[in-house]
């Protein structure tokens, strides 16, 4: 099995540029690390040093590059999407928590979960800092309107969500929805915001005018992040305490489906066949791999300590080398 394994490993470090986009990659966040982890065989090929606590990242409006951002070291660490290799650091992003770019790609927007700021960029390839705007109660996560006017940030400390004004970097609103509100997404209508609370075990629905929660739904304690389905209708919700991940219909606002996962389930990705939904699992020092068509954990990998973000490279999967590489154990690590 060894021998297998060191075999399959040596195909993928001597790969072609397109056989090292089967790769995934997945930030260890109390290690000052990244795992990339090879899609196809199911098995870590490399751990690379990063800046300290890295936890979310994300490809640049154009696709060209992924960006994974370093808090304690004030660093964006650029990746190509297709391959995988470093590119360039983008040095004095100050304490980039959470990250995201507006819909029209020109803003660029920057969470401070310790510091307590959000930064708004604009952004043209380059990165130029149009206001810091210093508020309490540790920003989290962020959504953005479809037309490119208002980001929303969660305030995990304080239990709210505050409205900026991208243009003006003026807030529109500061509401509270719940208590420790993280991911947050807008729906596709442009008129509903959605809101994960990990200090309960629902989601809310914002009112994007005023801030005024107008729904909720139950879904499982530690209600934390989201990522779509793909349809433009249905999205999963990670619920971290509960050790699940929720598909809400958000039509009927229902849920329509609950995959157990234990470990801290975190962060998303799906596969580009949209076969397999790739969940962290923060607690267990693992991955998660879900089969959709059976909504089931069909295999867990080791990463390093605390994985957060994950982002899964858009090409094929390398097709495993030996009948002995199937899917990892779903069970922890024997420690």
């Amino acid at each position: 099995m060894k021998k297998a394994v060191i075999a399959a490993l040596a195909l993928v470090m001597g790969a072609s540029a397109v056989a090292r986009a089967d790769q995934v990659i997945v930030l260890n966040s109390e290690e000052a690390s990244y795992s990339i982890l090879s899609r196809g065989l199911r098995v870590e090929t490399q751990r690379l040093p990063l800046g300290r606590e890295p936890h979310h990242l994300m490809p640049t409006p154009d696709g060209k590059e992924l960006l994974i951002a370093s808090t304690v070291t004030n660093e964006l660490v650029a990746l190509d999407t297709k391959t995988g290799e470093r590119k360039r650091t983008i040095r004095g992003i100050i304490d980039a928590y959470q990250l995201g770019f507006s819909p029209d790609g020109q803003w660029f927007v920057t969470a401070a979960y310790r510091l307590d700021h959000v930064d708004i960029y604009r952004y043209d390839g380059n990165f130029k800092l149009a206001g810091r705007i210093f508020i309490d109660g540790m920003p989290s996560h962020m959504a953005f309107d479809s037309d490119s006017k208002t980001v929303f940030v969660t305030l995990q400390q304080s239990g709210k969500v505050v409205a900026f004004d991208l243009h003006t970097q003026l807030i529109k609103w500061n509401m509270e929805v719940g208590k420790a509100p993280a991911g947050a997404v807008m729906l596709p209508d442009n008129k509903r915001l959605l809101v994960a609370l990990t200090g309960e075990d629902s989601i809310v629905t914002v009112d994007p005018k005023d801030g005024s929660v107008v729904g909720r739904l139950k879904t499982g304690k530690g209600a934390h992040n989201f990522w779509p389905k793909g349809d433009g209708r249905h999205w999963f919700l990670s619920n971290r305490v509960e050790g699940t991940v929720s598909l809400i219909d958000t039509q009927d606002m229902q849920v329509v489906g609950t995959i157990r996962i234990p470990g801290g389930p975190d962060c998303m990705d799906i596969t580009p066949d949209g076969k397999e939904l790739w969940v962290t699992q923060r607690f267990l020092r693992r991955i998660a791999i879900v089969d959709l068509a059976t909504m089931k954990v069909s295999g867990s990998i080791p990463t390093g300590k605390s994985p957060h973000g994950v982002y899964i490279l858009k090409a094929p999967a390398l097709t495993p080398p030996s009948p002995l590489l199937r899917a990892a154990s779903n069970e922890p690590d024997p420690k």
